[in-house]
Protein backbone atom coordinates (compact mmCIF):
# COMPACT_ATOMS: atom_id res chain seq x y z
CA UNK A 1 0.00 0.00 0.00
CA UNK A 2 1.59 3.35 -1.38
CA UNK A 3 1.77 6.56 0.99
CA UNK A 4 -0.20 9.35 -0.77
CA UNK A 5 2.39 11.56 -2.18
CA UNK A 6 0.90 14.89 -0.55
CA UNK A 7 2.03 12.73 2.61
CA UNK A 8 5.58 12.97 4.31
CA UNK A 9 7.16 11.34 7.16
CA UNK A 10 9.78 12.71 9.53
CA UNK A 11 10.42 12.21 12.97
CA UNK A 12 11.20 15.62 14.19
CA UNK A 13 7.92 16.19 16.31
CA UNK A 14 8.37 20.36 15.92
CA UNK A 15 8.24 19.84 12.12
CA UNK A 16 5.11 17.50 12.44
CA UNK A 17 3.14 19.90 14.50
CA UNK A 18 3.83 22.87 12.39
CA UNK A 19 0.22 22.54 11.03
CA UNK A 20 -2.92 24.25 10.96
CA UNK A 21 -4.34 20.82 12.98
CA UNK A 22 -2.77 18.55 15.14
CA UNK A 23 -4.29 14.91 15.21
CA UNK A 24 -2.60 12.21 17.83
CA UNK A 25 -2.95 8.93 17.22
CA UNK A 26 -1.18 7.67 20.37
CA UNK A 27 -2.76 5.14 22.82
CA UNK A 28 -5.12 6.69 25.04
CA UNK A 29 -2.77 6.32 28.13
CA UNK A 30 -0.18 8.10 26.24
CA UNK A 31 -1.79 11.18 25.01
CA UNK A 32 -0.41 13.43 27.90
CA UNK A 33 2.59 12.39 27.53
CA UNK A 34 3.22 13.37 23.97
CA UNK A 35 0.30 16.19 24.33
CA UNK A 36 2.84 17.32 26.81
CA UNK A 37 5.92 17.14 24.35
CA UNK A 38 4.49 18.95 22.23
CA UNK A 39 2.53 22.09 23.69
CA UNK A 40 5.81 24.38 23.77
CA UNK A 41 6.12 23.93 20.24
CA UNK A 42 2.61 24.62 19.66
CA UNK A 43 0.82 28.49 18.26
CA UNK A 44 -1.97 29.84 20.32
CA UNK A 45 -5.25 28.18 19.72
CA UNK A 46 -3.98 25.49 17.44
CA UNK A 47 -6.71 22.23 17.13
CA UNK A 48 -5.63 19.15 18.29
CA UNK A 49 -7.52 16.11 17.56
CA UNK A 50 -7.01 12.83 20.12
CA UNK A 51 -8.06 9.57 18.03
CA UNK A 52 -8.00 7.15 21.10
CA UNK A 53 -10.78 5.82 22.30
CA UNK A 54 -10.13 5.81 26.75
CA UNK A 55 -10.10 7.38 29.71
CA UNK A 56 -6.89 8.05 31.56
CA UNK A 57 -6.18 5.62 34.30
CA UNK A 58 -5.34 7.80 37.61
CA UNK A 59 -6.64 10.83 36.68
CA UNK A 60 -10.31 9.71 35.58
CA UNK A 61 -9.74 12.23 32.19
CA UNK A 62 -11.58 12.15 28.98
CA UNK A 63 -8.97 12.30 26.42
CA UNK A 64 -9.94 16.45 25.39
CA UNK A 65 -9.44 17.05 29.22
CA UNK A 66 -6.07 15.48 29.23
CA UNK A 67 -5.10 17.58 26.04
CA UNK A 68 -6.38 20.59 27.83
CA UNK A 69 -4.07 19.62 30.75
CA UNK A 70 -1.27 18.94 28.96
CA UNK A 71 -1.48 21.42 26.25
CA UNK A 72 -3.37 24.82 27.17
CA UNK A 73 -2.94 26.20 23.87
CA UNK A 74 -4.52 24.04 22.28
CA UNK A 75 -8.39 23.43 21.48
CA UNK A 76 -9.27 20.21 21.95
CA UNK A 77 -11.67 17.90 19.65
CA UNK A 78 -12.03 14.51 19.22
CA UNK A 79 -12.52 12.00 16.20
CA UNK A 80 -14.17 8.43 16.80
CA UNK A 81 -16.24 6.03 15.59
CA UNK A 82 -16.75 2.98 14.08
CA UNK A 83 -13.44 2.83 12.12
CA UNK A 84 -10.56 0.02 11.43
CA UNK A 85 -7.59 1.83 10.23
CA UNK A 86 -6.69 -0.47 7.51
CA UNK A 87 -10.47 -0.03 6.25
CA UNK A 88 -9.51 3.62 6.10
CA UNK A 89 -6.63 3.05 4.72
CA UNK A 90 -7.51 0.91 1.44
CA UNK A 91 -9.96 3.56 0.53
CA UNK A 92 -13.20 1.72 2.14
CA UNK A 93 -16.32 3.79 2.75
CA UNK A 94 -15.99 4.65 6.83
CA UNK A 95 -17.91 7.52 8.36
CA UNK A 96 -16.88 9.09 11.86
CA UNK A 97 -18.06 11.75 14.51
CA UNK A 98 -15.12 15.04 14.82
CA UNK A 99 -16.51 17.21 17.72
CA UNK A 100 -15.06 20.09 19.52
CA UNK A 101 -16.89 22.19 21.72
CA UNK A 102 -16.93 25.20 18.97
CA UNK A 103 -19.16 24.23 15.93
CA UNK A 104 -17.49 26.15 13.54
CA UNK A 105 -14.36 24.50 14.35
CA UNK A 106 -15.87 20.97 14.03
CA UNK A 107 -17.14 21.52 10.55
CA UNK A 108 -14.14 23.26 9.35
CA UNK A 109 -12.29 20.25 10.79
CA UNK A 110 -14.78 17.47 9.32
CA UNK A 111 -14.13 19.21 5.80
CA UNK A 112 -10.67 19.17 6.17
CA UNK A 113 -10.53 15.80 6.76
CA UNK A 114 -13.31 14.38 4.95
CA UNK A 115 -13.34 12.83 1.59
CA UNK A 116 -15.06 10.46 -0.99
CA UNK A 117 -14.82 7.89 0.99
CA UNK A 118 -13.95 9.26 4.61
CA UNK A 119 -16.86 11.06 6.33
CA UNK A 120 -16.78 12.95 9.73
CA UNK A 121 -20.03 13.87 10.61
CA UNK A 122 -19.24 17.01 13.06
CA UNK A 123 -20.80 17.51 17.05
CA UNK A 124 -20.60 19.87 19.89
CA UNK A 125 -21.04 16.71 22.48
CA UNK A 126 -17.30 15.98 23.04
CA UNK A 127 -17.87 14.04 25.95
CA UNK A 128 -20.75 12.17 24.49
CA UNK A 129 -18.42 11.05 21.77
CA UNK A 130 -15.74 10.64 24.42
CA UNK A 131 -17.80 7.81 26.50
CA UNK A 132 -18.98 6.54 23.32
CA UNK A 133 -15.49 5.23 22.09
CA UNK A 134 -14.30 4.51 25.67
CA UNK A 135 -17.27 2.45 26.85
CA UNK A 136 -17.36 0.39 23.83
CA UNK A 137 -14.11 -0.92 23.72
CA UNK A 138 -14.79 -2.51 27.28
CA UNK A 139 -17.92 -3.95 26.08
CA UNK A 140 -16.79 -5.41 22.93
CA UNK A 141 -14.08 -7.65 25.42
CA UNK A 142 -17.47 -8.77 27.12
CA UNK A 143 -18.67 -9.83 23.83
CA UNK A 144 -15.61 -11.47 22.63
CA UNK A 145 -16.13 -13.67 25.39
CA UNK A 146 -19.42 -15.19 24.61
CA UNK A 147 -18.25 -15.47 21.27
CA UNK A 148 -15.01 -17.43 22.70
CA UNK A 149 -17.40 -19.16 25.41
CA UNK A 150 -19.39 -20.09 22.33
CA UNK A 151 -22.61 -19.34 24.23
CA UNK A 152 -24.58 -18.74 20.84
CA UNK A 153 -26.34 -15.89 18.95
CA UNK A 154 -28.49 -14.95 21.44
CA UNK A 155 -26.67 -14.32 24.04
CA UNK A 156 -24.48 -12.09 21.26
CA UNK A 157 -27.22 -10.19 21.15
CA UNK A 158 -28.36 -9.66 24.64
CA UNK A 159 -24.67 -8.64 25.61
CA UNK A 160 -24.65 -5.76 23.21
CA UNK A 161 -28.65 -4.91 23.67
CA UNK A 162 -27.61 -4.46 27.44
CA UNK A 163 -24.32 -3.33 27.03
CA UNK A 164 -25.75 -0.50 25.10
CA UNK A 165 -28.46 0.39 27.91
CA UNK A 166 -25.00 0.37 30.39
CA UNK A 167 -23.23 2.78 27.89
CA UNK A 168 -26.08 5.30 27.78
CA UNK A 169 -26.71 5.03 31.39
CA UNK A 170 -23.63 6.23 31.84
CA UNK A 171 -23.43 8.47 28.95
CA UNK A 172 -26.67 10.29 30.50
CA UNK A 173 -24.65 10.81 34.04
CA UNK A 174 -22.36 13.08 32.14
CA UNK A 175 -25.18 14.99 30.11
CA UNK A 176 -24.11 13.23 26.53
CA UNK A 177 -27.08 13.53 23.99
CA UNK A 178 -29.09 10.99 23.27
CA UNK A 179 -28.76 11.53 19.45
CA UNK A 180 -24.57 10.86 20.08
CA UNK A 181 -24.93 8.20 21.84
CA UNK A 182 -27.53 6.13 19.49
CA UNK A 183 -25.19 8.04 16.62
CA UNK A 184 -21.93 6.42 14.62
CA UNK A 185 -19.76 7.55 17.65
CA UNK A 186 -21.61 5.46 19.92
CA UNK A 187 -24.06 2.65 19.10
CA UNK A 188 -22.55 2.65 15.52
CA UNK A 189 -18.60 2.00 17.12
CA UNK A 190 -20.31 -0.60 19.67
CA UNK A 191 -21.90 -3.00 16.46
CA UNK A 192 -18.40 -2.65 14.96
CA UNK A 193 -16.26 -3.58 17.72
CA UNK A 194 -18.76 -6.58 18.91
CA UNK A 195 -19.15 -7.96 15.52
CA UNK A 196 -15.15 -9.44 14.66
CA UNK A 197 -12.13 -10.51 15.44
CA UNK A 198 -10.89 -7.44 13.63
CA UNK A 199 -11.30 -5.23 16.73
CA UNK A 200 -8.54 -5.94 19.07
CA UNK A 201 -11.07 -5.76 22.07
CA UNK A 202 -13.10 -8.68 21.16
CA UNK A 203 -10.06 -10.63 20.36
CA UNK A 204 -8.73 -10.12 23.61
CA UNK A 205 -12.60 -11.53 25.04
CA UNK A 206 -12.10 -14.06 22.49
CA UNK A 207 -9.31 -15.09 23.94
CA UNK A 208 -10.78 -14.90 27.69
CA UNK A 209 -13.68 -16.84 26.77
CA UNK A 210 -11.19 -19.85 25.55
CA UNK A 211 -9.54 -20.25 28.52
CA UNK A 212 -6.53 -18.12 29.14
CA UNK A 213 -5.90 -16.00 31.61
CA UNK A 214 -5.79 -12.13 31.43
CA UNK A 215 -2.37 -12.21 31.37
CA UNK A 216 -2.01 -14.76 28.36
CA UNK A 217 -4.92 -13.00 27.08
CA UNK A 218 -2.55 -9.90 26.77
CA UNK A 219 0.57 -11.67 25.52
CA UNK A 220 0.08 -11.18 22.07
CA UNK A 221 1.02 -7.67 21.31
CA UNK A 222 -1.56 -6.27 19.91
CA UNK A 223 -3.25 -2.90 22.36
CA UNK A 224 -6.83 -3.64 23.33
CA UNK A 225 -7.19 0.26 25.01
CA UNK A 226 -10.38 -1.80 26.61
CA UNK A 227 -8.11 -3.83 29.26
CA UNK A 228 -6.99 -0.24 30.60
CA UNK A 229 -10.09 1.08 30.58
CA UNK A 230 -12.43 -0.93 32.23
CA UNK A 231 -11.28 -0.10 35.75
CA UNK A 232 -11.64 3.23 35.53
CA UNK A 233 -14.79 3.28 33.72
CA UNK A 234 -16.40 1.09 36.71
CA UNK A 235 -14.91 3.80 39.27
CA UNK A 236 -16.44 6.60 37.23
CA UNK A 237 -19.18 4.78 37.49
CA UNK A 238 -20.14 3.79 40.77
CA UNK A 239 -19.13 7.60 41.75
CA UNK A 240 -22.37 8.73 39.71
CA UNK A 241 -24.01 6.02 40.94
CA UNK A 242 -24.87 4.20 37.18
CA UNK A 243 -25.21 0.87 37.19
CA UNK A 244 -22.96 -0.81 34.47
CA UNK A 245 -22.72 -4.94 35.32
CA UNK A 246 -21.29 -5.74 32.70
CA UNK A 247 -18.48 -3.45 32.94
CA UNK A 248 -18.02 -4.95 36.18
CA UNK A 249 -17.54 -7.96 35.25
CA UNK A 250 -15.05 -7.06 32.59
CA UNK A 251 -13.23 -5.30 34.71
CA UNK A 252 -12.98 -8.10 37.54
CA UNK A 253 -12.39 -10.96 34.94
CA UNK A 254 -9.46 -8.20 33.82
CA UNK A 255 -7.92 -8.17 37.49
CA UNK A 256 -8.21 -12.10 38.29
CA UNK A 257 -10.91 -10.74 41.00
CA UNK A 258 -13.52 -13.28 39.08
CA UNK A 259 -12.93 -16.03 36.30
CA UNK A 260 -14.49 -15.79 33.07
CA UNK A 261 -17.49 -18.40 34.32
CA UNK A 262 -17.67 -16.47 37.66
CA UNK A 263 -18.55 -13.31 35.84
CA UNK A 264 -21.01 -14.94 34.02
CA UNK A 265 -23.01 -16.65 36.41
CA UNK A 266 -22.93 -13.25 38.29
CA UNK A 267 -24.78 -11.84 35.54
CA UNK A 268 -26.86 -14.24 34.41
CA UNK A 269 -28.26 -14.62 38.41
CA UNK A 270 -29.10 -10.96 38.71
CA UNK A 271 -32.38 -10.19 39.90
CA UNK A 272 -35.13 -10.14 37.26
CA UNK A 273 -36.29 -6.67 36.19
CA UNK A 274 -38.03 -4.48 34.12
CA UNK A 275 -36.19 -3.42 30.70
CA UNK A 276 -34.96 0.03 31.04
Amino acid sequence: MQIDARVSATNQLAMAVDADAILIGVPAQALRTVASLVAPMLGKRTPMVACAKGIERGSKRFMTEVIKEAAPAAVPAILSGPSFAVDVARGLPTAVTLAARDEALASALARALGSATFRPYHSTDVRGVEIGGAAKNVLAIAAGIVAGKKLGASAAAALVTRGFAELARFGKSFGAKAETLTGLSGLGDLILTCSTAQSRNFSLGIALGEGRTPDEARAGGRLAEGAFTASVLVELAAERGVDMPIAQAVAAVLDARLTVDAAIESLLTRPFRAEG
